[in-house]
């Protein structure tokens, strides 16, 4: 398994201008931009909307690559969430999903090895919709997942900082990676 040599970038586009996005990544030298958003969608920034939004990325000289439907922040199983019920549209899905159990399921390791695979070769950033990353999945799901792993995941924030995945804080209830390192053994 890659170590720490292998960086990973995130982002969340939140409500700031496409051009800043582009901004942000180019300054990161990022290739390619893989979209985790599990409704790639946005009523209030239609920019974002997925067709619109991979216009606009490959316009920019960067590529477009859509793994919603498997590192997804709403996954479709309702085994993921901690009621083992699928919520409301407008739900706390931050709070409701099980993340251990998201990490266990065939559709995240296919998706998780697609994102491993992209990053051996290419300066690979992942997209969601929330800014802040310890309020997103981003970070409890796909970071956690990576950092345990020996990954190094860097967050983009919309002010062009970066913040390291382990520097940001877990949901009370999660376990750690470590924790989590015990169950698969």
């Amino acid at each position: 398994m890659p170590g720490s040599e292998l960086t990973l970038f995130t982002i969340g586009h939140s409500n700031l201008p496409i051009e800043r996005i582009i901004e942000l990544l180019k300054t990161q030298d990022i290739e390619i931009l893989m979209d985790v958003r599990s409704s790639p969608y946005s009523k209030y920034n239609p920019q974002f909307n997925q067709d619109q939004f991979q216009w606009s990325i490959e316009k920019a000289g960067l590529h477009y690559k859509f793994a919603g439907d498997y590192l997804g922040g709403r996954p479709k199983d309702p085994e993921c969430y901690k009621d083992r019920q699928i919520p409301e549209v407008n739900a706390d899905y931050l709070h409701l999903v099980d993340y251990p159990t998201v990490m266990t399921k065939a559709f995240f390791q296919t998706g998780i090895n697609d994102l491993i695979g992209f990053a051996s070769k290419w300066r690979v950033a992942i997209l969601c919709s929330e800014e802040d990353p310890a309020k997103c999945h981003r970070h409890h799901l796909i970071g956690r997942y990576l950092v345990d792993r020996g990954f190094s995941v860097l967050h983009i924030r919309s002010d062009g900082n970066l913040i390291k995945d382990e520097l940001l804080p877990t949901l009370s209830d999660e376990p750690s990676p470590k924790q989590l390192s015990l169950f698969e053994e």
